[in-house]
């Protein structure tokens, strides 16, 4: 794993994050709740639990070493795995706009020698971990990618055009 990868990464995660907002936006409440088949049911539950799964993989990141990114407020409070945070489309696009843009910090914050090194913590059912930072850091993002997937899925079958997937747009 390198810190450019990473850069890439951040990038591509606000870049195509902004693409897929600008359809969520569109979204009438009704589009926003409605229940889908899969384990989070609506695009609502979707983005609320990749919201919530950046916010705790950062604050885990911070165990690491000091990082300014962790100084922020937004980080004095706790979210839950599978808790709706953000009820309303407009707040989900406000909150997730900020916490991208405090990953773009973190990974501008890394260094070559913290991707190396290892990351003792506990899982959201305190299951003790040690794995390798960087990738950790990589699976953060790929984690954003799977779900941004499913998204799109939920958004075909309401007949919505969206295509906001293309990495190699920024290659």
């Amino acid at each position: 794993m390198d810190k450019s990868t990473l850069e890439l990464l951040a990038k591509y995660n606000i870049t195509t994050n902004d693409m897929m907002n600008g359809i969520i936006s569109t979204l009438s409440v009704e589009q926003w709740n409605k229940p889908f088949g899969g384990f989070f049911a609506s695009i609502k539950e979707i983005c609320n639990h990749i919201y919530g799964s950046d916010f705790g993989w950062l604050k885990r990141f911070s165990g690491l070493r000091e990082f300014y990114y962790y100084k922020n407020s937004i980080f004095e409070k706790t979210i839950s795995f599978k808790v709706i945070t953000m009820e309303s489309i407009r707040d989900y696009l406000e909150k997730r706009k900020e916490l991208d843009l405090i990953i773009e910090k973190f990974v501008n914050e890394l260094h070559d020698d913290d991707l190396k090194a290892t990351l003792h913590y506990s899982d959201s059912r305190k299951m003790p971990f040690d794995r390798n930072f960087g990738n950790l850091v990589l699976h953060m993002f790929n984690h954003q990618t799977h779900h941004r997937g499913m998204i799109s899925i939920y958004l075909e079958e309401m007949n919505i055009e969206n295509d906001y997937s293309n990495l190699d747009d920024m290659l």
